[in-house]
């Protein structure tokens, strides 16, 4: 029975004592072993599991410690009662749902449609492929555990915990904001107050607040043509209307709709996803419009820290003296998206009331990943990453220059300063939706690029290949097997 009951697996990336654990917690909760009902001893479950008998011993002690056992002298170990205590008994299956409305089983109906948008979709299991062309992903190997462990160990310090376990309402933590004051921003140029800085969790949410804040149903909102999918969604959900303005060699290009809108969004450092860099004079030449005509910049400035080539360009946010410009910024491509840490700079005012509005949702980012953050920008250890991306990406951007290159189906212009991604023109004849799936049936991952468009009827043969996770040594092979499947085509 309890050879059956506790499965381990000496290839799992957890102890067989942690797995062994595991396995009697769930157990126990499920009520699979009765109350009355001893565990075998030690020496037995040892001998039944095939483990060594202090792997149990352990296992034990720790369950004791944490009151799911309790040990009777010459008894043995028995499930605690209390431990199941509080709890309404289960059932055996849910509540039967006979002559409901089938209609409601669907729950009621919502006031926005959500599932008619179009998204980029990628596969979760990505690290699976061989060939994952996937862009804005951890690459396991560049990632600093050292110096994050580093970081994690402060921030699980008595005293630090005893900081951030309390309810901070509406406040960020102070560390982190002190290094993205004076160690983030002015990397681009941008001077700011902490008065003027608002944690969020990451550049999408602090989109979401601010379209909630400036746009209404009549407002016009301005975007480039293509741009990043998931800002003209949230944009999309409060302003019912949308300017798309095609983006150039230098950049979006506007024309007289710029002077209705609203509000103007842009990714000026890398553009998403064509990459191109606005100059330096056509940034001030936008700021310059944008007073004139009353519009506020968003700036999302996407892939900025990712530059090997040249010295980077100023942000637009460095350039406004009239506080036209509301800057957003991300450590996801950096450091990890799955922190979801990101921030926005704006007038005092606008960030006054954009912390209130997420005090409404969801308060203030979690402290704990706040401060880990903070101690590992204090520490230097955010700079040294930035410099270890950088020389890594560089390689895999030459040596991804030089593959498409190679293979004439697959055309692009490398991009000027860095990022990382390519953004692909194909053959005329040739569906990128199409080229995804059968891209992906020979272990290659790709972004079909159809949904960065604004219109749906838009150009369908482009696609966006990264190279942020794939290891520098399987490019080559990887385009020339992806030129393959097109010739196929």
């Amino acid at each position: 029975m309890w050879h059956q009951l506790f499965k381990l697996d000496a290839e799992q990336p957890q102890s067989l004592q942690a797995q062994l654990r595991q396995a009697l917690v769930k157990a126990i909760l499920d009520n699979r072993i009765p109350v009355e009902v001893p565990l075998p001893s030690s020496r037995e479950l040892s001998r039944q599991l095939g483990v060594a008998r202090n792997t149990v011993v352990l296992a034990y002690q720790h369950l004791i410690d944490d009151n799911y056992l309790l040990a009777h002298e010459r008894r043995g170990y028995f499930v605690n009662p209390e431990i199941l205590s509080g709890r309404v008994a289960p059932t055996l299956s849910r509540p039967g749902n006979a002559g409901a409305d089938a209609a409601f089983a669907e729950g009621p109906d919502v006031s926005i449609d959500l599932l008619s948008q179009r998204n980029i979709h990628r596969p979760l299991d990505w690290q699976r492929y061989p060939y994952p062309f996937i862009y804005g992903q951890v690459d396991s190997s560049l990632f600093p555990v050292n110096d994050w462990r580093e970081a994690c160990r402060l921030s699980l310090r008595v005293g630090a915990i005893s900081q951030w376990t309390h309810d901070r309402v509406d406040n960020d933590d102070e560390l982190l904001v002190e290094q993205i004051h004076t160690r983030v921003l002015p990397r681009r140029g941008v001077w700011a107050d902490r008065d003027e800085i608002l944690i969020t969790t990451g550049a999408q949410n602090a989109l979401f607040l601010i379209a909630q804040l400036l746009l209404d149903k009549d407002s016009l909102v301005g975007m480039e043509d293509p741009c990043y999918v998931d800002a003209r969604n949230i944009f999309g959900l409060f302003g019912g209307n949308r300017a798309a303005f095609p983006v150039g060699e230098q950049g979006v290009q506007i024309d007289d709709r710029f002077k209705s809108c609203k509000l103007m969004y842009v990714t000026p450092s890398h553009q998403c996803p064509t990459t191109t860099t606005m100059p330096l004079a056509a940034r001030q030449q936008l700021l310059d419009d944008a007073n004139e005509h009353d519009v506020v910049i968003v700036e999302d400035d996407y892939e900025s820290e990712l530059n090997f080539v040249g010295e980077p360009t100023p942000a637009l946010k460095s350039l406004d003296s009239k506080h036209r410009v509301i800057y957003v910024g991300s450590l996801s491509k950096t450091l990890a998206p799955g922190l979801r840490v990101g921030f926005m700079v704006g007038p005092p005012g606008f960030i006054k009331k954009a912390r209130a509005l997420r005090r409404l949702m969801y308060r203030h980012p979690p402290t704990n990943n706040q401060r880990t953050v903070g101690h590992f920008l204090a520490l230097g250890h955010h700079d040294s990453a930035l410099l270890r991306l950088s020389q890594a990406f560089r390689r895999r951007w030459e040596t991804m220059d030089k593959a498409l290159a190679a293979n004439a189906p697959l055309s692009s212009i490398a991009p000027a300063f860095g990022g990382s991604s390519f953004w692909v023109r194909l053959p005329e004849h040739i569906s990128a939706k199409v080229l995804e799936e059968r891209a992906s049936d020979a272990g290659i991952v790709l972004n079909a690029g159809d949904d960065y468009f604004a219109d749906r009827e838009g150009p369908k043969n482009y696609c966006r290949l990264g190279f942020s996770s794939i290891p520098e040594e399987r490019i080559e092979a990887g385009i020339a097997k992806l030129s393959s499947i097109i010739s196929d085509m």
